[in-house]
């Protein structure tokens, strides 16, 4: 594990004449393996942040859902989740196939409580984990898995207290088909759609307009 202060921070630390408390709060919270209740609440999680890094050194950060135990803790300093469909960009997976360090948060709004992730990812279209019957892996297109360089706790308190409301009905699930994506109902979309994506604007009611794509997203119904 390398130091997680560079120069930068040390002297933003010296600024503000916390230096060794921020030496204090490294030694306290900051981990080279994941301990037994960061695990358990990492498994408990239902999304996550993934951070990823692309080819112009711009970092990017992507909502990551599914089913509970979306991430699975395969060992002390490895981790590993899905890559579902998405929107066809591929933006986080190509960046870690160009960059492998990776951020990843966890959080608990209704405690609330979070959980911060360093590491080394790699992604893969034929990991061993596609196939192993673990529910929320159903309908991995990839694999990523992650090895832990840094975990570590964050201070809750400037987390607002939200409610969980509903599971998303796009989530795969092994006994139940996950609808299509409205996106791919947009009329400018419609011939660049790969073959098998074809039918989904006459399964859903038809084409629509940008706008009108717009709108559904803005009530919620996308």
């Amino acid at each position: 594990m390398t130091d997680i202060y560079g120069e930068r921070q040390r002297a933003l630390q010296q600024a503000f004449g916390v230096q060794p408390l921020a030496e204090r709060v490294r030694e306290a919270i900051v981990l080279p393996e994941i301990p037994p209740e960061h695990q358990g609440f990492i498994e408990s999680r239902d999304f996550f942040f993934l951070s990823t890094v692309d080819h112009r050194g711009y970092p990017t950060v992507s909502h990551k859902g599914g089913a509970a135990g979306l991430v699975k803790v395969l060992d002390g300093t490895t981790l590993a989740f899905p890559s579902l469909d998405g929107n066809s960009m591929y933006l986080s997976m190509g960046n870690i196939v160009e960059n492998s360090k990776v951020g990843l948060l966890f959080i608990d709004f209704e405690t609330p409580h979070r959980v911060r992730v360093h590491g080394e990812a790699t992604a893969s279209r034929d990991d061993p984990l596609m196939n192993a019957g673990l529910p929320a892996f159903h309908g991995a297109e990839m694999v990523v898995r992650v090895h832990v360089t840094e975990i570590f706790v964050n201070c809750p308190r400037y987390i607002h207290r939200y409610r969980r409301l509903a599971s998303s009905r796009y989530v795969p699930r092994p006994d139940c088909p996950a609808p299509p994506p409205q996106w791919k109902r947009i009329d400018a979309l419609q011939d660049a759609l790969p073959a098998r994506d074809r039918d989904i604007a006459a399964q859903l009611g038809g084409v629509l307009t940008g706008d009108e794509y717009a709108a559904l997203v803005v009530k919620g119904e996308a």
